[in-house]
């Protein structure tokens, strides 16, 4: 299935429920996929590398969530070939502006570093892309992401496919029939998207740069 312009709010919600998900392509299309096997992280099995745990206990990062959902938006496209379209854009933004899309965001000094984005419907998270201007902002987004949804009752972490990348955390691959059974108990849930209190460092211990998760 193709599109070729902006994604109505809901078609783009069905489609996430449905276990479906648009990547735009160069020349303005938008295609669909629904991946087999699919990619996961299962967040009770979510793994910190030792790195990332030092990396973790650095003060001088700021976690924040949905202030700056556009400036991470655009730095995931930034890239010479991306499926982050203009298209594709315009709709996320949409779906932000009703609750359903949400950002992951790490500052220092000031500055947006790095972070993440993806829908979340019920208990479901669905990471679309990740981004970092600063060495392990991402992996610092993406280990908040997963406080987050852990805090909040979610059941479900999306990845799309699985990467090396994601595997040093946990990702695996699933059949497309098993995910599809997780993302129906998923959407019976109802889970809460937020940041608990403003964060610098936890109190204990989707890939880069406009890659799709």
């Amino acid at each position: 299935m193709t599109h070729s312009t902006k994604i109505p709010p809901e078609l783009l919600l069905e489609a996430y429920a449905a276990g479906i998900f648009p990547m735009g392509m160069p020349d303005g299309e938008i295609h669909w996929y629904s991946p087999d096997p699919r990619g996961i992280i299962p967040l009770e099995e979510f793994h910190t590398p030792h790195g990332l745990q030092r990396t973790l206990r650095n003060p001088a990062w700021e976690i924040r969530v949905d202030t700056d959902f556009d400036a991470v938006l655009s730095s995931c496209a930034e890239r010479e070939e991306t499926w982050i379209t203009d298209s594709i854009a315009s709709s996320y933004r949409d779906i932000f502006a009703s609750g359903h899309a949400h950002s992951v965001e790490v500052w220092r000094e000031g500055k947006l570093a790095g972070g993440l984005y993806g829908v979340a419907l019920g208990g479901a998270f669905f990471g679309e892309s990740m981004f970092h201007r600063t060495t392990d902002a991402s992996k610092v987004a993406l280990w908040h992401l997963v406080e987050i949804l852990k805090r909040g009752g979610f059941t479900l972490l999306d990845t799309q496919w699985s990467t090396p990348h994601l595997e040093q955390f946990g990702a695996i691959e699933i059949p497309r029939e098993a995910y599809l059974s997780r993302l129906r108990d998923a959407l019976g849930l109802t889970a809460s998207f937020y940041l608990a209190k403003p964060s610098t460092h936890p109190s204990h211990p989707f890939q880069e740069q406009g890659s799709h998760s």
